[in-house]
């Protein structure tokens, strides 16, 4: 049985923001929504589910997000992900000019969580806590002239 992945979806505290961060990295809002009753419900498995959601896709058109802000039940807060926590970890990105990517998220209040890494002149690549905490891996294809 073939599969594909559909999308990545991520609860966020303020879907504006978030949507802001990720279209100025070069996505693109294909979709926005707000979602409630029964098929949401069993969806998502929450009672009185209700949220605004956005699909942001990348330009290739190969990758999506579905960001998800609770309007009911309640959103509730929890410690920044760390890179070796198990569960969702990040989202990762290629990106024709890291710096220049480096420089939208900075805008943002967005910064890397310790510096741009050179993976054996391979790649430049590092790690940005994103909004709401989200971990958003930026990578640079130093192969691609």
């Amino acid at each position: 049985m073939p599969i594909r992945l559909e999308n990545v979806g991520i609860a966020v505290r303020d879907i504006d923001a978030t949507i802001a961060f990720f279209t100025d990295l070069g996505l693109e809002v294909t979709g926005r929504d707000t979602i409630s009753g029964d098929w949401a419900d069993t969806a998502v498995g929450l009672d009185g589910n209700h949220a605004r959601i956005a699909v942001l896709q990348t330009p290739d058109g190969r990758g999506q997000l579905e960001l998800f802000e609770y309007i009911h039940p309640d959103a509730i807060e929890t410690e920044p992900t760390l890179p070796n926590e198990i569960g969702m970890h990040r989202v990762a990105f290629s990106v024709d000019d890291i710096d220049a990517s480096l420089e939208i998220a900075a805008r943002h209040g967005c910064h890397p969580l310790r510096g741009v890494a050179n993976y054996q002149d391979v790649y430049r690549l590092a790690y940005v806590r994103g909004p709401s905490g989200i971990i958003v891996m930026l990578a640079q294809d130093l192969t691609r002239g």
